[in-house]
């Protein structure tokens, strides 16, 4: 087992992982759950965290829509896969911004501890132009190519 994990602050939700401490509270908590609320487009183009080797399955359930509107149906889309108000919800999107919106909202609907990822799944562009200074594929975190999930 891993040391305890210890978020930073956050206000509207439990606070902020890095990607290593994201994956070390889901392979510690066997209720915590991953979800990547990134768009689908982001998911089939960049590809999607793996955590099959903690036997889970991630929930991905888009904050925004492709055109770039909020998805009215974000919550009951959690709760139609499973996700229970009493458990760890763990967020991630691109760079870390999308996934703190995803967490307060959870928050103040009862749900959690909700967490944010830090630098997401690809971090913020670097020096060069390119999303690969930090986030959860630099880090060599577990990812493949997305899968459509099953529903």
């Amino acid at each position: 087992m891993n040391a305890p994990i210890e978020p930073r602050p956050a206000e509207g939700y439990a606070g902020d992982l890095t990607p290593q401490q994201a994956w070390d509270l889901l392979a510690d908590d066997p209720g915590a759950v991953l979800v990547d609320v990134r768009t689908e487009g982001e998911w089939r183009l960049i590809g999607v965290p793996d955590v099959g080797s903690l036997d889970k399955e991630v929930v991905f359930s888009q904050w925004v829509t492709g055109d770039g509107r909020p998805n009215p149906a974000f919550l009951a889309e959690l709760e139609t896969a499973g996700v229970t108000t009493d458990q760890a919800v763990v967020f991630l999107c691109r760079s870390g911004q999308r996934s703190i919106g995803a967490a307060r909202l959870v928050t103040s609907a009862g749900y959690g501890p909700a967490y944010n990822v830090l630098e997401g799944f690809e971090g913020p562009v670097g020096p060069l132009g390119a999303r690969d200074q930090a986030g959860w594929k630099v880090r060599e975190l577990p990812h493949t190519t997305f899968a459509e999930p099953s529903r």
